[in-house]
């Protein structure tokens, strides 16, 4: 669940006219506190950035899924998925059994991940394939 300061901001993103994705962006850079902080792990940073695009869609941030053949079916179904519950206002209680099954993984994960140096390849690597 994000915290209420996070998903504040990101409303007040989109009231100033900010695109989707710059809202979502709170979400990223919260998970990537989170891993930090020892909260818990990620593979990858595209994991982290996974995680908070879909911490961002669940909460109601107007943030399309990718298109078709962008990323794999998998991916692009969960998104739509999360895109879906955030944009339908029901809030379903998430099974505690699940969301500690989640946390508890995650935790086995490593947290140099989100270092400075990982995000900064990372960073590099994307803007070349663009």
């Amino acid at each position: 669940m994000p915290e209420k300061e996070v998903v504040d901001r990101a409303n007040e993103d989109l009231k100033e006219g900010k695109s989707p994705s710059t809202a979502a962006g709170e979400f990223v850079r919260e998970e990537i506190e989170h891993v930090r902080e020892g909260k818990h792990g990620a593979r990858s940073p595209q994991q982290a950035i996974a995680i908070g695009l879909s911490k961002a869609r669940r909460a109601g941030i107007p943030l399309a899924p990718p298109k078709p053949g962008k990323t794999s079916d998998a991916t692009r179904k969960s998104a739509e998925r999360d895109y879906s519950k955030g944009q339908s206002g029901a809030k379903k209680k998430t099974s505690a059994k699940r969301s500690r099954a989640t946390e508890e993984a995650l935790k086995k994960e490593p947290r140099s991940t989100v270092s400075h140096k990982a995000l900064s390849a990372h960073a590099k690597k994307a803007a070349k394939s663009r």
